[in-house]
C-alpha cells in the first residue's frame, strides 16, 4: 500500500529544495522525519511537513486505521520546478534588472516494506548466539 502527499507553490527554488529531498528518498520514514528536523536549511521545514501528511494519508487509507511507521519507507520524492514570478528592479542610467522568483511543487509517496519487521520489532528482538565447537588437542590426534 502507499500513499502520496503534494504540496504545490513552494516560494524557494527548487535547486534549493532537490537537496534536502535528496536526503531521505529510499529511507525509513522515522529515520527521514528526523533528518528533517535537523538538517538546519529552511526547505526542510515544508519537505517535513509534505512527510507527514503522506503517513497521514496512508493511515487514513488503511481501514484497519494503524499502519506501523516502522514499516513505512519513502518510495519516491521529487521536485518539479513552479511558476517563475517575473519582477523588475531599477538599475543605474535608467536601466532595468530583471527578478525572477522561482517556486516548485514537492511531490512525496509513502509504501510499505513487503514483508519487513518494523525497526521497533527488529531492536527488541534478542538474537540467538550460535555456539561453534573449536578443535581441541584430544581430536587432532
Amino acid at each position: 500500500m502507499e500513499a502520496r502527499a503534494i504540496h504545490r507553490y513552494i516560494g524557494t527554488s527548487p535547486r534549493k529544495m532537490r537537496l534536502v529531498i535528496d536526503l531521505i528518498r529510499g529511507k525509513a520514514v522515522e529515520e527521514a522525519l528526523t533528518i528533517l528536523h535537523f538538517v538546519p536549511k529552511h526547505a526542510a521545514k515544508a519537505a517535513e511537513m509534505v512527510l507527514r501528511s503522506a503517513i497521514a494519508n496512508i493511515q487514513n487509507k488503511d481501514e484497519g486505521g494503524r499502519v506501523d511507521t516502522g514499516t513505512l519507507f519513502v518510495k519516491e520524492a521529487f521536485v518539479d520546478g513552479g511558476p517563475v514570478v517575473k519582477r523588475i528592479s531599477p538599475a543605474p542610467m535608467g536601466r532595468a534588472f530583471r527578478i525572477r522568483k522561482l517556486s516548485n511543487h514537492i511531490t512525496i509517496v509513502v509504501s510499505q516494506r513487503q514483508g519487513a519487521v518494523s525497526v521497533r520489532a527488529a531492536k527488541s528482538r534478542p538474537t540467538a548466539k550460535t555456539e561453534v565447537a573449536l578443535p581441541t588437542a584430544a581430536s587432532k590426534s
